[in-house]
This record gives structure tokens, sequence and C-alpha cells, in this order.
């Protein structure tokens, strides 16, 4: 039966009507690491318009982001405040109506904008800057905006706003202390008390949802442009919110804070680990009739086309770890391994029916091949890294591209893995097996020629989608990568490391837009056989 047919027979149907089952070729680019000669110290929601007319002008028609909600003083897009709100981070600030008016503003702007110009993000610097810009802004504007129809359609539509306004103005009126630590008058725990916080920070609160509102308006014109020009954003969903959340604190009954999230003892970490969040209470989610999953798909699809479902085993089960404890002393919840299955179809059946997006699962690490088998009886992708798509049972070779079930995303590193530079360098014997099975001769560092045939083959696997971070296809030019390959690593899991989510692009935007080598190599690697 082919391909196209056979998605039609899964409850994804409807999904992928949008999408189309014709192979997608993309690029991931995280959003903080864009910079632009506007940018107001990290990339700001604007920067994805340039991007995405390129985009569109080399046939690439799919745009990866990482999560993009309000992280407060974290900076892990994985560790948010809010599953729904957005990250004023990435507000463009050169586009706030009335800003370039006041001279103050604008000076502020440009003290902002020079942060752009250092190698990795500052972010608590730029946080205070740009934080300092925004409340001074909303003192002169803040009134004039909250009046508009647009604004009042806004606060209407989403019952979130609130709660999150208050929770965000306790944290910061706080010092950003944790809300188990609150007084007792601050505990959500009555209407009346609610009320009265209410009344002592209205303007504060209003601050917030002023913010929410103009990111709210920047990210919808962003998907607007993606849709005429039929390129598609997609986003990422992290499955799990921080307990410091507004959600957690609000909704305490739908949380397990007795547990923490994390991972069991693997090669790669003998203890296991521990991401201290909380898990979901699926049974009491279930008597609300996933309202708040529902409601925050559908907020998403205001500015997605298709999501990836972070860590899509946890649905399944997930390793839960006693708070405080060390995650080799975890377990899975649930604990019978009996209903993983069902639990998890029955969960990716709600997410498939709350939005139209396309939902595309992150299932690497170890995932029982049940989960994997659901996943493809439902129409949900799974993900291939070429370099772990290997024979583990028998010889350990390389399984070729071409013979990946189509319903995948085929990549050649991750966010959260080395650069294929990076694993060429410090992982010779796995480059050298995959070098010699391909007739390349290894060496190092590796080669702009084989870098090419690498890409290439990732756009040529049977995936129904190729998608790759954007600096893979940078590092075929030397100038427009830094000189050292690990410079240009996002992230290192299950570490607390200064560098972790700093990383910013060598190149500005302007100058990646007007590469003209760089556009025509990636034709070439994404449309030609090398």
């Amino acid at each position: 039966m082919p391909e196209e047919q056979w998605i039609a027979k899964t409850a994804a149907v409807e999904n992928w009507l949008s999408i189309g089952t014709t192979p997608h070729h993309g690029i991931a680019v995280p959003l903080f690491s864009l910079h632009s000669h506007s940018s107001g110290g990290i990339g700001e929601f604007f920067d994805l318009i340039p991007l995405i007319r390129w985009c569109h002008s080399l046939g690439i028609d799919v745009v990866q982001l990482l999560p993009l909600n309000d992280t407060g003083k974290d900076f892990s897009p994985y560790s948010s405040l809010s599953a729904f709100a957005l990250n004023p981070l990435h507000l463009s600030l050169r586009a706030l109506p009335h800003l370039s008016e006041d001279p103050v503003l604008s000076l502020m702007l440009k003290e902002i904008q020079k942060e752009t110009q250092s190698s990795r993000i500052n972010y608590p610097i730029i946080f205070g800057m740009r934080e300092d810009l925004l409340t001074a802004y909303f003192k002169i504007w803040g009134h004039s905006l909250i009046q508009s129809e647009s604004y009042q359609s806004f606060y209407e539509a989403n019952h979130w706003l609130d709660t999150f306004a208050l929770f965000k103005t306790l944290k910061t009126e706080s010092g950003w202390s944790s809300c188990q630590d609150w007084p007792e008058d601050w505990k959500f725990s009555s209407l009346e008390k609610r009320e009265k916080l209410e009344e002592q920070y209205r303007d504060q609160i209003a601050y917030h949802i002023l913010i929410q509102f103009l990111c709210f308006q920047q990210m919808r014109q962003v998907k607007k442009i993606a849709d005429e020009l039929k390129v598609f954003l997609k986003g990422d969903i992290p499955i799990l919110v921080n307990r410091e959340s507004a959600d957690v604190w609000a909704n305490s009954t739908l949380f397990d804070i007795s547990l923490s999230a994390g991972a069991p003892p693997d090669a790669y970490s003998k203890e296991g680990q521990n991401w201290g969040f909380p898990l979901y209470r699926w049974d009491e989610m279930s008597k609300k009739n996933y309202v708040w999953w529902k409601s925050r798909m559908a907020y998403a699809s205001n500015f997605y086309h298709i999501y990836r479902i972070d860590h899509v085993v946890g649905f399944f089960r997930i390793w839960g770890i006693p708070f405080g404890s060390k995650g080799s002393q975890g377990f899975f919840v649930p604990t019978e391994e009996s209903s993983w299955i069902p639990q998890g179809r029955s969960l990716m059946q709600m997410l498939l029916k709350s939005t139209l997006m396309l939902p595309i699962g992150e299932d690497l690490g170890t995932v029982p091949n049940e989960v994997k088998d659901c996943l493809k009886e439902l129409g949900i992708c799974g993900t291939k890294v070429m370099r772990w798509e290997r024979k583990w049972d028998s010889d350990k070779s390389f399984i070729d591209p071409e013979n990946y079930n189509p319903l995948s995303v085929t990549t050649v590193s991750t966010h959260d893995s080395e650069t294929l530079s990076q694993w060429w360098k410090d992982m010779p014997e796995e480059a050298r097996a995959y070098a010699h099975q391909q007739d390349f001769k290894y060496t190092t560092p590796l080669s702009i020629k084989y870098r090419k045939k690498i890409l290439n083959k990732s756009h040529r696997s049977s995936s129904l989608f190729h998608i790759n971070l954007l600096q893979e296809y940078l590092a075929c030019f030397s100038d427009l990568v830094w000189d050292n390959p690990d410079d240009e690593r996002i992230n290192v899991p299950g570490t607390i490391n200064e560098r972790n989510w700093t990383y910013r692009f060598k190149p500005s935007l302007e100058e990646i837009l007007s590469y003209s080598q760089l556009g025509k190599c990636m034709r070439d690697i994404v449309f030609g056989k090398l």
C-alpha cells in the first residue's frame, strides 16, 4: 500500500492533510542564536521573517524552533514559567508601536543592541536591559495600547493570562524566590486572596498581559508570512513544566510534586538524570477532560503548523524520582508495564484531536519497540539521527537512510548532541566506521567534501522530513562558523553549564542571507546528488 494511502488510514489523517506527504526539507534554528543588525541583544521574533523568505527562495519549507515559552531568569528553553506565555526576550523591540518616537527609549534600544555583538549570549545583562526598556515603554504607551480592540479580543480569548501575570508579578516582587517560600497570602488557595492580590498589583499584572499581547501579535505576523510562502513553522512542546511555574502554582491537583521527572542510569549517566520537573497526575487531568493540555495546544497552534513532541515516550511511561533524590533512585510511572501503551495511545489520540498541527515525536534514547509501533499506528513520525541508526543487535553497521521508515525525520545532529564536526573529532572510532562503510577516507577535521556528502545523504533518506541544524550547513564555509568546533554546540544534556543555551551564530542574519555561495551550496545539498 502506498505510504499516502497508509497515512490516510491513521488517526493523524486530518493533521497530515494541511502538510502533505511529499518530502519536506528544513533547517533547525534556535531563535536565541540568531542576531541581526537591529536585534535587541538576542534573536527576536521578527528576525524569523527574512529567514523564512530566504528558506522559501531555496525551496526549503520547514523552519524548526526550540521552545519559545517565557523562562523568566532560568534561560533554558525547556524550563518555563508557563506552558502558554511567550518569552519577552524574543519580542522585537524595534517594532514596538511608537517606540521610535521617544528619544530616551531609542537610546536604551541602541545600548541593548550593542550586546548582540558578543560571541555568546549574556542572559542576565540582556534580561535586565530589556526589562528596563519594556517597563519604561509600558509607562508611556501601555494605557493606550490596552484600550485597543485587538488587545481586548486577545485578553478575552485567553483565560490563562490573569493567572500567569499574577504569578510573574509575585515572582518579581519576591526577588525570584521559590513560590514554595511565599507567604500564605500569596498561596493560590482562595478567590478572596487572589482578588486582593490582583487589586494590589493591578499595574504590574497589566504590564505582563500587555507584553504577552505584543508577543502574540508579532508571532502571529511571523506565521502569517510563513503561510503566504508555504513555509511550515515547527514548534517544540516540552512535555514537562517547571515546578516554579504558573501552571503548577495554580493547578496543584494536576501535578505530582512529590516526584521529579528524569532518566534512568545508562551508558551516558551512571547516576541517571533528575530534571527536577514534577510529573502529571493523568487521572486528574482525565477527570477535567484534559482541558489544560487542549488549551495549551490550541494556543500553540496560533504560531506553529508542526510541533515536536519532546520526550514522547514520557506520555507512555516516565522515570519518576522521589523529590530530592538521585536519578538512580527512581522508577517508571506507571509502575505496571501493561498500562504503558494504553495510556500513551490515549494521550497521543487526545493530542491529535486537540489541534490540526502535525505532531512529530522525539523518540530518541531507550524507547520500547511497542511505543514506536504505537506511534507508527497513529501516524506520528519518529526521529532518526543518522549516526545512531545502527544494527545494534548484529554487526553494528549503519542503517542506510534510504531504508528508514518514511514516518520519520532524518537529521545528522540535534540541539542536545554533538555537531557533526564534534562527533567526527571526539568519537573517531564511530566516525571511522561510518567513513569506511561510506567509502570515505577518515581524516580530521571532517572535510568539506565529506560534510556535504553526509548532509546530502540526510536529505535523500526515505523519511518524509529532512531537517538539520543551520550551523551544519554554515560549517561548509570556515568563515561562517567559530574556529573551535566545540563553540558550535547548543547544549550538553544533564549538565549545569554556563555555555548551555548561549550559542550564537558567528555571522549575522544579514551575512547569512547575503552569502550567495551558501545558498547555492544548500540547494545542491538538499536537491542535488553529491
